[in-house]
């Protein structure tokens, strides 16, 4: 969410149908990881604005939606891979450097890292969001507006012009939340610990 490139797939929104569940599966130890995330969340009641209330919600629905599917790196342990919450939302860790795109073969035509924050396909390469509140790396300048227009428009810092955002990002299924469920997620992600880790750029296709 970092450039200003114009999306080069016109069927964005048929590629986040595909990817968005696939590209979040990596073995057995995700599944027991999230079956035990979701269970553990308890749905507060919507349509109430305090400050407690949003933060709750906003955690809540980040639990269910997944975010941290994507946007909190993988690491290995003993039962799998499974979303490293030392690093929760921080996105594709700066560090990992990552190799060449592989050329497509047959019906093989996308991919991601084994941190499962970034992504290849005919839109190119992208990079999870930092989703802290880091001001340098991540949403720490953004505001509760940008935000939900980001989300609503699926444009980056939701401002007309601005590039598209890429898949796997589910944003047109989000888009479809009321102001009041993005505005929970907002509160709750202004609250999560900030974590410095500048994500790469998107790439656009060769």
């Amino acid at each position: 969410m970092n450039s200003n490139q114009t999306n080069c797939c016109g069927g964005a929104s048929r590629w986040v149908t595909v990817l968005a569940v696939a590209a979040c599966v990596l073995g057995g130890g995700y599944y027991a990881w999230r079956a035990v995330s979701v269970a553990n969340a308890a749905p507060p009641q919507a349509g109430t604005s305090s400050d407690s209330s949003r933060v709750e919600r906003g955690k809540y629905l980040v639990t269910i939606v997944g975010c941290n599917d994507c946007h909190t790196p993988f690491k290995m342990t003993d039962k799998g891979p499974a979303p490293d919450m030392d690093r929760m939302l921080s996105g594709h860790p700066e560090q990992m450097k990552l190799p060449p795109v592989p050329k497509p073969q047959g019906p093989w035509i996308w991919g991601g890292a084994a941190t499962n924050t970034a992504f290849y396909g005919p839109w190119g390469v992208s990079y999870s969001a930092n989703l802290t509140p880091d001001k340098n790396t991540g949403l720490g300048i953004w505001t509760e507006e940008m935000f939900v227009g980001a989300i609503r428009t699926g444009k980056h810092w939701g401002q007309p012009g601005a590039r598209p955002i890429q898949p796997p990002m589910p944003w047109p299924f989000y888009s479809k939340m009321s102001d009041e469920d993005l505005k929970s997620i907002w509160a709750y992600l202004r609250t999560i610990p900030p974590v410095r880790n500048a994500v790469p750029d998107y790439v656009t296709p060769e």
